[in-house]
């Protein structure tokens, strides 16, 4: 889509006006006017800042029932309190308030939602980062010390294949962390984190990083692989591809170990991990920069070859622009470009058609919080009133914190959904706290940099905020993106209550009393890219007919593009395609208006060769597992036998010959029956080294509880041999440890090279 386009789009579609109209924002699906929000036949007010009343029903048969009235329950009068003419903005808030209290478990942990007992590594990281860092430090730092393994290394919740390396963004917990920090100033908190960060990270460097710089694994939080990926992907194949979130995750993270290490002493660590951060972020802008489309690709994806996927990731461009990640003259044309629908931001854009909502054609509010934010540090007011809108419309509507909202209609009918979810609560709590108060923690101390779109320009209070053991009333009058005037008890002064100012206040018992008023200058206007919520087309699927490479025709459909080894080669509305030179080929579908399908599953026109691993064992022996559920003989495997390797097994040597010069594609064909395809924590990790020099790490995930007859492939290992004979070995070292630690366990039938 061109600028043109967008800004005529974001023109015509969403109006706003001034806050005396009572009209704050509407867009084709709803409105907020007033204490009251409308989405056609539905209406949610709130006669008081206590109370939200909602007409709204959901769908018919939906398993899970719609809450029409929240009333507060809890005691939050030690939290601050906001007070503001709007009373739907102060329910809102006050709700997420209730909420909080609800989510805080007996063993002052942070409970992930209703629905999701216990602490998971991202949702609590993602919330503290929001507003349990400073709203529930205590809670925060004892949900972060629960998600440290017996290793002393971050633990990824269990996942696709069995968690890590397939999933890698568990190093959220290293920002989340730090923000405690900042939150608390205690440096025996900085000297437990580190150590803890830095032992996962070199796992991660050795294990998930890609010799492009970015890192291999899932997207970050889209963690069910159906809702994000193509049906093809195995999750070998998952942890090959690198994600646009996840490699800020680690960017991020590399950023804030440099500041760690440099406070705590270590100044050749600060400068290695400040140099791998630079690195890092030039990867992601050389790698997944798509200058047509003004955004980041959303992943990069194959087999042998890599080829970027065109479509938004909204996490991660927010967490680019938030954490300067994105190059500063790029991030108000991403802000601008990102798809936004008539609900809000959704988690990726475009969706997926054959797909059920949950991720896939989904709004999670606290991704929208995100959103906001961002919009917010690129100054887009446009862009916050859709954000927070997008948010404040289902918490009212549904009289609670709703996990995600489906984006064809805007209910809560999805696959999973939850009530008083906590990312969503503390995204919902951000908004008011870091962007019409313009609350910012950094090691200076904490900083002011509110943001106000005209149409919530009123004045409003928050009274009993808490910094480094003072009080804070503060207040915001006006609106714009520049503070006028910033007091505090009366005195002019720059806008930041330094931690020294903080304990002099709180020694002496009495708040300090802070006055902003803004500027009360229109805002330059950024455009927000409104658009209907699109589905791309279905994936081709393709086969190999001789040298002819065919692929079924999909309805509706423009054209068909033909990639060789990642690269696109043609263009054509047959469903054919002679190939005339060696290589790795995938089929696209691509809409008329231009938009492009999952590419389909990598068909090989190379020399393969199988070579059988040297060993010939018929019977599994391992003490990692038990082989209960294996009945029968083991079936599938070619030759004579396999490999059984486990953590005690010896290294194993293959050797092979090759009469070419020239990148040979190394994999192995595997069995893993610890757990199923969808969770745990079994993943078999190893090391493969060719003449002695390491080539990478293959990863064999599960493929099923239980099933040792399903044969798939690993990763694949790119490596460049002259010709003559090699050695490639497997091993395992102490960076293979999984999460699970006590089973790293896998069958290996055979050798495949390609060239």
């Amino acid at each position: 889509m061109n600028s043109k386009i967008i800004i005529l789009m974001a023109a015509g579609a969403a109006a706003v006006t001034p806050c005396a109209a009572r009209q704050i924002v509407s867009t084709d699906a709803y409105s907020w006017h007033g204490d009251t929000i409308t989405q056609g036949k539905f209406m949610a007010t709130a006669p008081d800042g206590n109370t939200i009343i909602s007409t709204y029903h959901a769908q018919p048969a939906y398993f899970m029932p719609v809450e029409q009235e929240w009333h507060l329950k809890n005691d939050i009068s030690s939290y601050p309190r906001l007070k503001t003419p709007n009373k739907l903005h102060t329910a809102v808030y006050n709700m997420a308030l209730d909420e909080m209290v609800n989510a805080v478990e007996p063993d002052t942990t942070l409970r992930t939602g209703k629905e999701w007992a216990g602490v998971w590594t991202r949702d609590v990281s993602y919330s503290i980062l929001l507003s349990m860092a400073y709203m529930q430090p205590e809670a925060a730092r004892i949900s972060l010390m629960k998600k440290v393994d017996p290793m002393g290394r971050i633990i990824q919740d269990t996942g696709s294949g069995g968690a890590w390396p397939v999933s890698t963004d568990r190093i959220i917990w290293a920002v989340a962390a730090y923000e405690v920090y900042l939150v608390t100033g205690d440096h025996s908190w900085l000297e437990y984190i580190y150590p803890i960060i830095k032992r996962s990270l070199e796992d991660d460097l050795q294990v998930a990083y890609a010799p492009d710089g970015l890192v291999h694994g899932e997207t970050s939080f889209i963690d069910w692989r159906e809702q994000s990926y193509p049906k093809w992907m195995q999750t070998a194949d998952i942890y090959r591809s690198e994600a646009l979130s996840t490699s800020v995750v680690h960017a991020r993270a590399m950023e804030l170990m440099s500041r760690m290490a440099a406070d705590l002493g270590y100044k050749n660590e600060a400068r290695e991990y400040e140099r791998r951060a630079r690195e890092q972020e030039k990867a992601i802008d050389s790698m997944l920069w798509n200058a047509e489309r003004g955004q980041h690709d959303m992943y990069r994806y194959g087999r042998n070859h890599l080829m970027n996927l065109p479509r938004t990731d909204v996490l991660g461009e927010a967490l680019g622009i938030m954490w300067d990640v994105t190059p500063a003259e790029k991030q108000a044309q991403v802000s601008a470009s990102t798809p936004v629908t008539k609900y809000g931001p959704p988690v990726f854009f475009p969706q997926i058609s054959d797909m059920p909502a949950y991720h896939n054609n989904a709004l999670w509010p606290w991704v929208a919080s995100w959103w906001t934010l961002a919009s917010a540090k690129t100054a887009n007011e446009q862009g916050v009133l859709q954000g927070i809108g997008s948010v404040f419309r289902p918490a009212a509507l549904f009289a609670t914190n709703k996990e995600n909202l489906n984006l064809d209609n805007g209910d809560i009918a999805t696959e999973l959904n939850s009530s008083n979810m906590l990312w969503c609560l503390s995204g919902n709590i951000a908004l008011t706290h870091k962007i019409l108060f313009g609350l910012d923690f950094t090691e200076k101390g904490l900083a002011f940099k509110p943001f106000v779109p005209e149409a919530l320009g009123e004045s409003r209070t928050l009274e009993n905020f808490s910094y480094r053991g003072a009080k804070l009333d503060i207040t915001v009058n006006g609106y714009g993106s520049a503070v006028a005037s910033f007091t505090v008890n009366g005195k002019e002064q720059s806008p930041l209550i330094t931690p020294a100012q903080a304990a002099k206040a709180a020694k002496s018992g009495k708040p300090l009393t802070v006055v902003i008023q803004m500027d009360n200058k229109p805002i330059a206007p950024v455009a927000v890219n409104l658009t209907e919520n699109v589905k791309a087309p279905l994936t081709p699927l393709t086969r190999l007919d001789g040298a002819v490479l065919r692929w079924n025709p999909i309805e509706y459909i423009g054209g068909y593009r033909v990639y060789r080894d990642g690269k696109p080669v043609a263009q054509t509305r047959s469903t054919a395609f002679e190939l005339t030179e060696p290589g790795e080929y995938q089929v696209t579908g691509v809409s008329e208006a231009g938009v492009e399908s999952f590419a389909s599953e990598p068909v090989e026109y190379l020399k393969t060769t199988v070579i059988q691993l040297p060993e010939e064992v018929t019977v599994m022996k391992s003490g990692e597992v038990s082989y209960e559920p294996l009945t029968g003989a083991i079936s599938g495997y070619s030759g004579a036998g396999f490999v059984e390797l486990d953590r005690r097994s010896p290294a194993v040597d293959i050797k092979f010959s090759t009469d070419t010069p020239g990148e040979k594609y190394i994999s192995f064909i595997y069995a893993n029956g610890n757990g199923p395809v969808n969770t745990e924590n079994k993943c078999a990790v190893r090391t493969v080294s060719v003449d002695g020099k390491k080539a990478g790490t293959i990863v064999m995930p599960h493929r099923g509880t239980g099933n040792w007859y399903d044969w798939g492939s690993t990763n694949v290992l790119s490596v460049f041999l002259e010709p003559g004979e090699h050695t490639v070995t497997i091993s395992f070292e102490p960076e293979n440890n999984n999460m699970n630690i006590d089973t790293n366990h896998a069958l290996v039938d055979a050798m495949i090279i390609r060239e």
